[in-house]
């Protein structure tokens, strides 16, 4: 007999072990992103792989926020951070940047990369739910996550939410990248219940602005739209299979 749910954590580690299966169903690492640090270190381990936000291009929206004046220089973390590209794009134009990411293999990557682009990130490989609250330095002035939060099963915007409140300055901003619902196959559209009947993320889950706007109503919307399409040419990465987001965290909470 096992009786060992006590707390509100107890209940999300069950749940997260609906999950924790790598594709040749052994049990795979502690969830941060839906899938197991090993599915994560597979998935990088090959640089040459023509993945588009593989390429060191930050992503068009963030780079709007600040042309635009949206968001300015300041504390920055980056969840959720692969290789790199958009915490060397704030670090690059004055941010103070933590980055943090389950997988050891983005994470090499990425300090690779800052060593050669000659910029400071503080980098932290983990899962962002259970990092040390000594590992973060403090509140952040805006907090990214370019595709971080699609892979989270459903029960882990809890921890989410929570995180945020515990880690986003007052007057701060989140610029969130997720998938958009009705692309064809790009993120899953299950209802949460039956996600938790199949057991199945199916690579991501797909959102609708209304479940943005209801999952973050917290928050103060600034911008939410499509992230506009950029030409492998650009500098920047953009797909449009994709929505953006930025959030303000009131000033008064």
């Amino acid at each position: 007999m096992d009786r060992t749910i006590r707390t509100v954590e107890d209940v999300l580690a069950l749940l997260d072990g609906l999950f924790t299966s790598d594709s040749d169903g052994s049990a795979a690492d502690r969830l941060a992103t839906g899938d197991g640090k090993g599915f994560w270190d597979r998935f990088y381990a090959d640089r040459s792989r023509p993945v588009p936000f593989f390429a060191a291009k930050a992503d068009e929206n963030l780079a709007a926020y600040l042309d635009q004046g949206m968001i300015s220089a300041g504390r920055a973390l980056d969840l959720g951070c692969g290789p790199g590209r958009n915490a060397l794009y704030l670090a690059s134009h004055g941010f103070e940047v933590d980055a943090v990411d389950l997988s050891p293999v983005a994470i090499a990557w990425a300090k690779d990369r800052a060593h050669k682009a000659g910029v400071d990130v503080h980098f932290l490989c983990g899962d962002v739910f259970a990092l040390p609250a000594a590992a973060l330095r403090g509140r952040y002035d805006l907090v990214v996550d370019s595709g971080c939060f699609h892979h989270l099963p459903p029960h882990r915007r809890v921890s989410y939410l929570a995180f945020l409140d515990r880690v986003l300055a007052p007057g701060g901003h989140l610029a969130l990248t997720s998938f958009a619902a009705g692309e064809g196959g790009t993120g899953s559209e299950l209802a949460d219940a039956d996600i938790y009947r199949e057991r199945e993320l199916r690579g991501g889950l797909a959102y609708t602005p209304e479940s943005l706007r209801w999952i973050f109503s917290d928050l103060v919307e600034v911008e939410l739209r499509r992230m506009r399409e950029e030409p492998p040419e650009s500098s920047l990465f953009g797909a449009a299979f994709l929505w953006t987001a930025l959030f303000r965290r009131d000033v008064m909470t």
